[in-house]
């Protein structure tokens, strides 16, 4: 079944949270916050994004590399995205029909995305920062305002960017740490001193990049929140 470490890993806390985030700030630029939906569009998105596509991925090629059986990763995959599209359904009948739009889209790229299908084509810099930052906050903000605004547009933007600058830090991360063995090289410094380089220093620089950046999202989040409450 594998241990309570691996369905931690899983989640991946730093990463969810990040996400999460922008289902927080999405609503809290609506004119209105309307804090049944903001908590059923963040229960929705951690169970697609932090529970369903983390399983999807993992079924991928294990990268990861956890002991949690195959028929456990299917199993969570779908509890928690019908949860996620049981969710959005909910909140068309009780919102707005629109939000079906919102749950057909959602459905298909954590599938699409995660599983790599048509090719990979979806599998991109690009298709991550819409799917993973853009579309969060833009169905956070239709969820209490039902229209898209330009302060929607400008939040949208700033989700984009900082997709990109996330899946532009994480991708060299994370090809370190699950395919490459050892690296080995020398630094020869401008006033004749060298430095060896190896794994630790690769990562040096990025990953704690990422946990600040991913601490800094969420930060901001709870204070726009705290700021219109």
């Amino acid at each position: 079944m594998g241990s309570w470490r691996d369905y931690v890993t899983l989640l991946h806390p730093p990463y969810t949270l990040w996400h999460l985030s922008y289902v927080v700030l999405g609503a809290a630029l609506a004119p209105t916050i309307r804090y049944d939906r903001l908590a059923a569009t963040l229960l929705a998105f951690f169970l697609a994004t932090g529970i369903a596509a983390h399983a999807l991925d993992e079924l991928n090629g294990r990268p990861l590399g956890t002991r949690i059986p195959s028929s456990v990763l299917i199993v969570l995959t779908a509890i928690a995205l019908a949860g996620a599209v049981a969710l959005g359904l909910l909140g068309s009948v009780l919102a707005s029909p629109w939000l079906l739009a919102f749950v057909a889209f959602g459905t298909f790229i954590v599938l699409a995305y995660n599983l790599e299908l048509l090719g990979g084509r979806f599998h991109s810099d690009l298709w991550f920062a819409l799917a993973w930052g853009v579309f969060p906050l833009l169905t956070a903000y239709w969820a209490s305002a039902e229209r898209l605004e330009p302060a929607a547009a400008a939040g949208a933007a700033a989700a984009l960017v900082l997709s990109l600058a996330q899946r532009t830090l994480s991708s060299r991360v994370r090809t370190i740490r699950r395919r490459v063995r050892d690296i080995e090289g020398r630094i020869a410094y401008a006033d004749g001193t060298t430095e060896e380089i190896g794994r630790r220093w690769a990562l040096a620089a990025d990953e704690p990049a990422l946990m600040l950046m991913a601490a800094a999202v969420v930060s901001v989040a709870v204070a726009v929140l705290l700021a219109r409450m």
